[in-house]
C-alpha cells in the first residue's frame, strides 16, 4: 500500500490557492479541468516533496473545485485519503473478511471506497492499469454513502 492524496472541496479556488500556495507554501504540482463533470482538480505537495510528488503523483493534496456552488456541511469538505493497492479485489476482500463494509466496489477493477469507524472515507486505487472485473465485484452494488 502507498499513500496517494488527500481530497478537501474548496468553494473558493482562488482564495484556497492563496492559503496553501501563497500562505502555507505548497505548490501547485498538476491540475486537471474536467468540462463534463464541471469541476477542477488542483494536486498541490510541499516543496520537499515535490520531485517524488511529480514522478510518482503523490504525496499529494487534492483540491477540488466544483464549479457549480454547493454549500458544504458535515465536513464534507474533506474529501477522502487516497491509497495505492497491489490488488484491488484482494484488499476488498481482506476487508471485508474483517467486517468493513465495501461502499464502493470496484466494479471497474480500478475504485473502491470504504469508510473508517469515524466516517472517512477511504479510496482505494489499483496500483497500475486496472484489473479486468470479476464477480462478486462486477455486479456489487454501492452501499451507503463514500
Amino acid at each position: 500500500m502507498r499513500y496517494l492524496h488527500t481530497m478537501v472541496r474548496v468553494s473558493d479556488l482562488q482564495a484556497a490557492l492563496d492559503f496553501y500556495c501563497g500562505k502555507l507554501g505548497l505548490e501547485e504540482v498538476r491540475r486537471m479541468e474536467n468540462q463534463a463533470g464541471r469541476f477542477t482538480l488542483v494536486f498541490l505537495a510541499a516543496p520537499g516533496d515535490r520531485g517524488r510528488a511529480e514522478a510518482d503523483k503523490a504525496p499529494l493534496v487534492e483540491l477540488t473545485y466544483n464549479w457549480d456552488p454547493e454549500a458544504y456541511s458535515g465536513g464534507r469538505n474533506f474529501g477522502h485519503l487516497a491509497y495505492e493497492v497491489d490488488d484491488i479485489y484482494a484488499a476488498c476482500a481482506r476487508l471485508q473478511a474483517g467486517g468493513v463494509t465495501i461502499n464502493r466496489p470496484p466494479r471497474d477493477g480500478h475504485m473502491a471506497f470504504v469508510r473508517s469507524p469515524d466516517g472517512i472515507s477511504i479510496e482505494l486505487l489499483q496500483k497500475g492499469g486496472s484489473k479486468p472485473p470479476a464477480e462478486p465485484w462486477a455486479s456489487m452494488p454501492n452501499t451507503g454513502a463514500w
